[in-house]
Protein backbone atom coordinates (compact mmCIF):
# COMPACT_ATOMS: atom_id res chain seq x y z
CA UNK A 1 0.00 0.00 0.00
CA UNK A 2 1.23 3.15 -1.04
CA UNK A 3 0.99 6.91 0.65
CA UNK A 4 3.76 9.07 -0.86
CA UNK A 5 1.50 11.05 -2.76
CA UNK A 6 0.14 12.25 0.77
CA UNK A 7 3.67 12.56 3.15
CA UNK A 8 4.39 15.87 3.14
CA UNK A 9 8.21 16.33 2.45
CA UNK A 10 10.69 14.86 4.80
CA UNK A 11 14.28 14.03 5.33
CA UNK A 12 15.68 11.38 7.75
CA UNK A 13 16.38 13.06 11.29
CA UNK A 14 15.58 16.70 10.07
CA UNK A 15 14.26 19.17 12.94
CA UNK A 16 12.04 22.22 12.79
CA UNK A 17 12.40 25.00 15.92
CA UNK A 18 10.07 24.54 18.78
CA UNK A 19 10.06 28.19 19.28
CA UNK A 20 11.68 31.41 17.68
CA UNK A 21 15.08 31.97 19.08
CA UNK A 22 17.41 34.86 18.79
CA UNK A 23 21.41 35.12 19.44
CA UNK A 24 23.11 38.21 19.05
CA UNK A 25 27.53 38.06 18.42
CA UNK A 26 29.81 41.11 17.89
CA UNK A 27 32.42 40.86 15.08
CA UNK A 28 34.97 43.40 14.37
CA UNK A 29 32.30 46.30 16.09
CA UNK A 30 29.91 45.28 13.59
CA UNK A 31 26.90 43.85 15.43
CA UNK A 32 24.86 40.34 14.14
CA UNK A 33 21.51 39.59 15.41
CA UNK A 34 20.46 36.19 14.06
CA UNK A 35 16.52 35.80 14.60
CA UNK A 36 14.98 32.11 13.44
CA UNK A 37 11.37 30.80 13.67
CA UNK A 38 9.65 27.86 12.36
CA UNK A 39 7.73 28.27 9.46
CA UNK A 40 5.16 25.96 7.44
CA UNK A 41 4.72 27.88 4.18
CA UNK A 42 6.64 30.42 2.69
CA UNK A 43 3.99 33.06 3.03
CA UNK A 44 4.93 32.16 6.99
CA UNK A 45 8.49 32.84 6.38
CA UNK A 46 7.99 36.50 4.47
CA UNK A 47 5.86 37.91 6.90
CA UNK A 48 7.97 36.41 9.63
CA UNK A 49 11.29 38.64 7.82
CA UNK A 50 8.46 41.67 7.49
CA UNK A 51 8.22 41.46 10.70
CA UNK A 52 11.54 40.98 12.60
CA UNK A 53 13.49 43.50 10.12
CA UNK A 54 15.05 46.56 11.53
CA UNK A 55 14.64 49.31 9.30
CA UNK A 56 17.07 51.32 10.82
CA UNK A 57 20.20 48.72 10.83
CA UNK A 58 22.39 48.17 7.70
CA UNK A 59 21.12 44.66 6.58
CA UNK A 60 18.68 42.81 6.91
CA UNK A 61 19.76 38.87 5.38
CA UNK A 62 17.46 35.96 5.28
CA UNK A 63 16.66 32.88 4.08
CA UNK A 64 14.05 30.26 4.54
CA UNK A 65 14.34 26.29 3.94
CA UNK A 66 10.62 24.63 3.55
CA UNK A 67 10.93 21.16 2.32
CA UNK A 68 11.98 21.71 -1.15
CA UNK A 69 11.23 25.11 -1.19
CA UNK A 70 14.15 27.59 -0.25
CA UNK A 71 14.88 30.99 -0.65
CA UNK A 72 17.50 33.70 0.28
CA UNK A 73 18.16 37.38 0.22
CA UNK A 74 21.68 39.71 0.91
CA UNK A 75 19.47 42.64 1.15
CA UNK A 76 22.52 44.57 -0.41
CA UNK A 77 25.62 42.41 0.55
CA UNK A 78 27.84 41.60 -2.02
CA UNK A 79 26.35 38.72 -3.46
CA UNK A 80 26.19 34.99 -2.00
CA UNK A 81 28.21 36.58 1.41
CA UNK A 82 24.97 36.47 3.56
CA UNK A 83 21.44 34.67 2.37
CA UNK A 84 23.49 31.77 0.61
CA UNK A 85 25.52 31.17 3.89
CA UNK A 86 22.40 31.46 6.34
CA UNK A 87 20.52 28.94 4.19
CA UNK A 88 23.66 26.52 4.06
CA UNK A 89 23.68 27.42 8.05
CA UNK A 90 20.02 25.61 7.94
CA UNK A 91 20.91 23.09 5.43
CA UNK A 92 23.81 22.30 8.04
CA UNK A 93 22.07 21.91 11.33
CA UNK A 94 19.47 19.72 9.80
CA UNK A 95 17.12 22.03 10.29
CA UNK A 96 13.38 21.99 8.07
CA UNK A 97 10.42 24.59 8.20
CA UNK A 98 12.12 27.27 9.01
CA UNK A 99 13.03 30.87 8.61
CA UNK A 100 16.57 32.77 9.87
CA UNK A 101 17.22 36.26 9.32
CA UNK A 102 20.32 37.88 10.06
CA UNK A 103 20.49 41.57 11.13
CA UNK A 104 23.99 43.87 11.07
CA UNK A 105 24.76 47.06 12.46
CA UNK A 106 27.79 48.10 10.34
CA UNK A 107 30.66 48.68 13.09
CA UNK A 108 33.12 50.70 10.89
CA UNK A 109 35.13 47.75 9.69
CA UNK A 110 35.09 45.98 6.58
CA UNK A 111 35.05 42.22 6.83
CA UNK A 112 35.59 41.15 3.69
CA UNK A 113 33.22 38.66 1.23
CA UNK A 114 35.28 35.71 3.16
CA UNK A 115 34.44 37.13 7.02
CA UNK A 116 30.65 38.28 5.92
CA UNK A 117 29.90 34.58 4.70
CA UNK A 118 31.81 33.32 8.05
CA UNK A 119 29.54 36.29 10.06
CA UNK A 120 26.34 35.64 8.57
CA UNK A 121 26.40 32.19 8.28
CA UNK A 122 28.35 31.42 12.19
CA UNK A 123 25.62 33.28 13.17
CA UNK A 124 22.85 31.98 12.07
CA UNK A 125 24.60 28.25 12.88
CA UNK A 126 24.84 29.12 16.19
CA UNK A 127 21.63 30.50 16.47
CA UNK A 128 19.85 27.28 15.64
CA UNK A 129 22.48 25.40 17.41
CA UNK A 130 21.37 26.44 20.54
CA UNK A 131 17.40 27.04 19.80
CA UNK A 132 15.42 24.52 20.59
CA UNK A 133 13.89 21.99 18.36
CA UNK A 134 11.41 19.28 17.40
CA UNK A 135 11.34 16.37 14.82
CA UNK A 136 9.66 16.67 11.67
CA UNK A 137 6.70 14.18 11.55
CA UNK A 138 5.51 12.96 8.41
CA UNK A 139 2.06 13.85 7.75
CA UNK A 140 -0.60 12.07 5.32
CA UNK A 141 -4.50 13.19 4.71
CA UNK A 142 -7.19 11.01 4.69
CA UNK A 143 -11.20 10.83 3.43
CA UNK A 144 -13.85 8.94 5.04
CA UNK A 145 -17.22 8.75 4.61
CA UNK A 146 -19.43 7.45 7.71
CA UNK A 147 -22.75 7.72 9.05
CA UNK A 148 -24.49 10.17 11.72
CA UNK A 149 -24.42 7.93 13.88
CA UNK A 150 -21.06 6.59 13.78
CA UNK A 151 -19.74 10.28 14.04
CA UNK A 152 -19.20 11.34 17.59
CA UNK A 153 -17.41 7.75 18.46
CA UNK A 154 -15.17 8.04 14.87
CA UNK A 155 -13.76 11.70 15.84
CA UNK A 156 -13.31 11.06 19.55
CA UNK A 157 -11.28 7.28 18.61
CA UNK A 158 -9.65 9.17 15.69
CA UNK A 159 -8.31 12.08 17.82
CA UNK A 160 -6.43 9.38 20.04
CA UNK A 161 -4.58 8.76 16.94
CA UNK A 162 -3.32 12.47 16.26
CA UNK A 163 -5.74 12.40 13.66
CA UNK A 164 -6.80 16.73 12.72
CA UNK A 165 -10.28 17.29 11.00
CA UNK A 166 -9.43 19.47 8.37
CA UNK A 167 -13.12 19.68 6.66
CA UNK A 168 -16.89 18.34 7.26
CA UNK A 169 -19.30 18.24 4.85
CA UNK A 170 -22.69 16.66 5.83
CA UNK A 171 -24.78 14.86 2.91
CA UNK A 172 -28.16 13.42 3.60
CA UNK A 173 -26.58 9.91 3.53
CA UNK A 174 -23.86 10.74 6.05
CA UNK A 175 -20.63 12.91 6.61
CA UNK A 176 -17.83 13.25 4.80
CA UNK A 177 -14.21 14.14 6.76
CA UNK A 178 -10.93 15.17 5.30
CA UNK A 179 -8.75 14.32 7.70
CA UNK A 180 -4.48 14.72 8.42
CA UNK A 181 -2.36 12.37 10.69
CA UNK A 182 1.22 11.11 11.17
CA UNK A 183 1.57 8.89 8.29
CA UNK A 184 2.88 6.26 10.22
CA UNK A 185 -0.50 5.65 12.16
CA UNK A 186 -2.59 5.65 8.70
CA UNK A 187 -3.37 1.82 9.16
CA UNK A 188 -3.97 2.03 12.72
CA UNK A 189 -6.29 4.57 11.86
CA UNK A 190 -7.48 2.49 9.10
CA UNK A 191 -8.17 -0.45 10.91
CA UNK A 192 -10.03 1.61 13.92
CA UNK A 193 -12.09 3.20 11.66
CA UNK A 194 -13.44 -0.14 9.86
CA UNK A 195 -14.05 -1.59 13.75
CA UNK A 196 -16.20 1.27 14.73
CA UNK A 197 -18.39 1.03 11.82
CA UNK A 198 -18.24 -2.20 11.49
CA UNK A 199 -17.27 -2.67 8.49
CA UNK A 200 -19.61 0.06 6.27
CA UNK A 201 -16.80 2.86 6.67
CA UNK A 202 -13.26 2.69 4.96
CA UNK A 203 -10.59 5.65 4.62
CA UNK A 204 -9.32 6.18 1.08
CA UNK A 205 -5.95 8.22 0.66
CA UNK A 206 -6.30 11.76 -0.69
CA UNK A 207 -4.14 13.57 -3.25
Amino acid sequence: MRFSPTLSYMTPMLHTLATPFQHSEEIRKSRFLAQAAPAETPQQALAYVQRVSDASATHNCWAYRIGQDYRFNDDGEPGGTAGRPILQAIEGQGIDRAVVVVTRWYGGIKLGAGGLVRAYGGTAAECLRLAERKPIVAMARLGLHCDFADLALMKARLKELGVEIEQESFQAEGVTLRMRLPAARVDEARLRIVDISRGRSEAYELE
